[in-house]
């Protein structure tokens, strides 16, 4: 009987770890969006504050070293070049806007212009994202978001679980404003997630 209790516990004691573990990685994940939200304030910003909060993540499911003076150092490095990014980001969303008031005002051909500048604006942030899970201190932003483009089209299905995500922050943001902020962090691990599922991917070709 005694053997039979130890065995169990034997069998439980793992399946309780791995829990506490993934349940870690997730609260992890919601500080990683505060942190994010917090980076991102002066608003050119948030390319820089995704490379530094996917970076951090990386570091945690990698079982490394790591808190909010690395993800400061990691901030700075980033938004070195990355407030360029950040700037073209917000640059893509006036375009957009006016596209949307074209669309509003009914000028022919406003829909059709509306909806491709919906189109690359997605297609902009998901690339914008991919870049960030992937970058490391010393790469290049440009050389980031090339890869990152052609990772974009060729990789369909991480492109749309990434814009599901970006459609979580909106709904959140809509529905309750505070929600929208750890859900930046749940963003940043899927773009971690998607760019690793493609790594293994193209690796096992």
């Amino acid at each position: 009987m005694a053997t039979g209790r130890a065995r169990a516990k034997a069998r439980e004691a793992p399946r309780e770890s791995v829990f506490a573990e993934r349940f870690a990685v997730f609260a992890e994940c919601l500080l990683t969006g505060v942190w994010i939200a917090v980076a991102s304030l002066p608003l050119v910003t948030w390319p820089a504050a995704f490379a530094a909060g996917s970076r951090h993540l990386r570091r945690r499911t990698g079982h490394e070293a790591g808190g909010w003076r690395e993800f400061t150092a990691d901030f700075r490095a980033a938004v070195r070049g990355g407030w360029i990014v950040g700037v073209a980001g917000w640059a893509a969303v006036a375009a957009v806007w006016i596209d949307v008031q074209a669309v509003r005002a009914g000028i022919p051909g406003g829909p059709f212009v509306g909806a491709v500048g919906l189109l690359a604006l997605l297609g902009l942030s998901v690339a914008v994202l991919r870049a960030a899970a992937v970058w490391v201190p010393g790469v290049s932003w440009r050389t980031l978001l090339a890869d990152a483009g052609r990772r974009t089209v060729l990789d369909p299905a991480g492109s749309f679980l990434l814009v599901g995500g970006l459609a979580v922050v909106a709904c959140s943001a809509w529905i309750i404003a505070p929600l929208a902020v750890p859900v930046l962090g749940a963003v940043a691990a899927a773009a971690v997630a998607v760019e690793e599922r493609h790594r293994h991917r193209h690796r096992l070709r």
